[in-house]
């Protein structure tokens, strides 16, 4: 009998692991939001992620829970464990992907590199954190943000007055996170995939490059890394790994400061857009590895095919007509290109897909990449 995947989630990382489970002969289930989401062609299940008696029914019927995004509370991930219910990553690690306060908290004890922060409760609390780093810094909601929402930089603690009387409407206390505005030369990211049983193995480091909050490109592995830079980055990612007890890929983003240092910026316990490279630009990509990792199978190889990779996401997508009406004239032009699209219906700024080019030299693998995303826009 085949082993059996459940996913929690019916978005494009969902739909990603579909074509590896194949290959593996792994049966993949996916609990979806809604009807005719990027995963459809997996969803067994349709319903809502925040409920326990519906996640419950979906999972009793696999051998193993993963997600396809971290935002299942917790309440619900201790109802799957409590039933006896394989759950990778675990609560106790996803905890640390769900909230930046408890994450920051973490890392410091494990002494990891991170910025200067604090948790601020008052706009005071927030101006003084500002008037001591320089006069600017980055203040965050704990919880719910990703690509670039929930984030501002400010230079006054009112700039953030609407996000304390949400959380003093809540009734339930909290508080903003404020972190020093890092002076850095570029963000770099750090995938590691851990086995329950506790084998760890780490892709090279990449460099990603953010366009309005939003990753636009990644180049694989990160140019101009030198020995030390390589380690340094898998050590932090196989430290928090190991530290946090994750299951499954772990996507570790980070600055690279103009002193050279390295600072952990986020985390993402799940296959990452980080590592979409590696589905044409290495051994294993990273679906098929959290595939085998969650169900502690032997992790692949992590090593690239070629000299260099390059992302490039196709955001937003054509305004007129659908993707698919874009791909001949894109693999006439360029028939080396990899197009992934996510079944997602454009809209401005929305992730819609992605391009994958491999080659040995970087100009022209970056070159064919970008020209070739360039079809699927206006």
């Amino acid at each position: 009998m085949a082993l059996r995947v459940g996913v929690v989630g019916g978005g494009q990382l969902a739909r990603m692991m579909i074509a590896p489970a194949v290959e593996l002969g792994v049966e993949l289930r996916v609990l979806a939001e809604d009807e005719g989401m990027s995963a459809s062609l997996a969803a067994t299940a349709v319903g809502d992620y925040r409920d326990a008696a519906t996640v419950l029914a979906f999972a009793r019927d696999v051998d193993v829970v993963t997600f396809d995004h971290e935002h299942v509370p917790q309440d619900v991930l201790a109802a799957l464990v409590d039933e006896g219910i394989a759950v990778h990553p675990g609560p106790d690690a996803l905890k640390f992907a769900q909230d930046k306060l408890v994450m920051r908290a973490r890392l410091q004890e494990l002494g990891m590199p991170q910025p200067d922060w604090a948790a601020v409760t008052d706009t005071e609390e927030l101006q003084a954190f500002i008037d001591d780093h320089g006069g600017r810094a980055v203040v965050k909601t704990p919880r719910g943000g990703y690509d670039g929402k929930g984030v501002r930089v400010v230079s006054a603690g009112t700039e953030a007055e609407d996000w304390f009387a949400t959380l003093a409407e809540d009734a339930r206390g909290g508080a903003l996170l404020v972190e020093e505005l890092v002076d850095f030369t570029r963000e770099l990211a750090q995938q590691v995939a851990r086995r329950p049983s506790g084998g760890v193995k780490a892709y090279p480091v990449v460099e990603t490059v953010q366009r309005d909050g939003v990753c636009a490109e990644v180049i694989a592995p990160a140019p101009h890394s030198n020995e030390r830079l390589q380690q340094v980055a898998s050590d932090i990612g196989v430290s928090i790994a190991e530290g946090l007890g994750v299951t499954g890929m772990l996507a570790v983003e980070l600055f690279e400061t103009t002193d050279e240092r390295l600072l952990v910026n986020e985390l993402a316990m799940r296959p990452h857009n980080s590592g979409h490279w590696s589905q044409d630009g290495a051994v294993t990509s990273q679906f098929e590895q959290h595939l085998r990792a969650v169900l502690d199978l032997p992790l692949g190889d992590t090593d690239p095919v070629a000299g260099w990779a390059v992302m490039v996401n196709i955001l937003g997508g054509p305004a007129d007509d659908a993707l698919d009406a874009r791909f001949a004239a894109a693999m006439e032009e360029h028939p080396q290109a990899k197009v992934h699209t996510y079944g997602k219906a454009p809209r401005p700024g929305r992730k819609v897909g992605h391009v994958n080019v491999v080659g040995d030299d970087l100009d022209d693998v970056a070159y064919q990449a970008r020209a070739a995303a360039s079809f699927f826009l206006d």
